[in-house]
């Protein structure tokens, strides 16, 4: 049996276990942003919109190109470029702070990108899909309407995300003794969920892990690097531009597994994409942001 005709187990039950974890993060991210930063979105737009044409643009490209170029097997090549559509996820934020780069900045493109993503998502996964025939055939299997992945995302992240301003606007007293708390929380339990999906599929995972993991791996870098040169082609500040790099190379794998469950079916090469992303993304970030804090702690003790 090939990956492709694989359907991973994943119940019903499952996904709206999945959907509330996603939910809990998005408003464990919301509770730390007010109007006021949007507002001054504004005043400086830049940095945001650098990032958002990284995430939403540059990345889908250079996706494409990673997928012209090696073959991949037709469903591991539309998890590829369904998650390349997706988001920036949410512990881009904990990472770029780690990184000594623009947390605040990280946290306002996750938001911006989040609400954008009601369209940009499915119109990416579409077009980027629709290009390649093998991905197309998928596409026109599945009849995925763009629709309905624009409610799905606007369910699960847009609505947690406007409760979490309005409560932080509302109660600023409550979110700053919630705010911490919540992010560990949120951030232990989807990582738990990962891997109890895992157990549940680890045959499946063990014996197909290893078609996608160069991919992952390659896929993933090559995002990173993207949101860098994005960053510098702009002109963006050290500080910026590390907020850039980590928010392009952390993409939200959580909310492309619910896209592949709800609308794909859980067909296997997806499934296992988006699984291994979200791994491999955690661990690549924290090292990332390793190297780049012994570089800003470096820069400190010159100066």
């Amino acid at each position: 049996m090939t990956i492709d005709e694989i359907t991973l187990n994943f119940s019903p039950s499952s996904l709206m276990l999945l959907n509330a974890i996603l939910a809990i993060v998005m408003f464990s991210i919301a509770i730390d942003l007010k109007p006021d930063d949007f507002k001054r979105l504004g005043r400086n737009p830049r940095p945001v919109l650098t990032g958002l044409l990284s995430q939403f643009v540059v990345l889908p490209v250079l996706t494409f190109g990673l997928v012209l170029l090696t073959r991949p097997q037709p469903s591991i090549a539309l998890g590829l470029i369904l998650v390349a559509a997706c988001p920036g996820g949410n512990i881009s934020n904990f990472i770029t702070h780690r990184a000594g780069g623009n947390a605040a900045l990280s946290v306002s493109m996750t938001a911006v990108a989040t609400v954008g993503a009601i369209f940009v998502t499915p119109l990416n996964i579409a077009f980027w899909g629709g290009l390649y025939g093998p991905t197309r055939a998928i596409l026109q299997e599945t009849a995925v309407d763009p629709v309905q992945i624009a409610i799905t995302v606007t369910l699960m992240l847009i609505l947690p995300l406007c409760l979490g301003v309005l409560l932080n606007l509302k109660r600023p007293d409550l979110t700053a003794r919630l705010r911490r708390p919540l992010q560990i929380l949120s951030f232990l339990i989807f990582v738990a969920f990962i891997l109890l999906a895992l157990m549940a599929n680890w045959s499946f995972f063990l014996g197909y892990a290893g078609a996608v993991a160069a991919l992952v791996v390659a896929h993933n870098a090559l995002a990173l690097s993207g949101g860098y040169l994005s960053a510098t082609v702009a002109g963006l500040s050290p500080f910026d531009r590390r907020a850039v790099t980590i928010e392009t190379g952390i993409q939200n794998s959580g909310l492309g597994l619910v896209l592949i469950f709800a609308f794909f079916g859980g067909l296997g090469g997806m499934a296992v994409v988006a699984a291994f992303w979200g791994i491999w993304h955690a661990i690549s970030g924290l090292g990332l942001a390793a190297v780049m804090s012994r570089s800003v702690a470096a820069r400190e003790v010159r100066a």
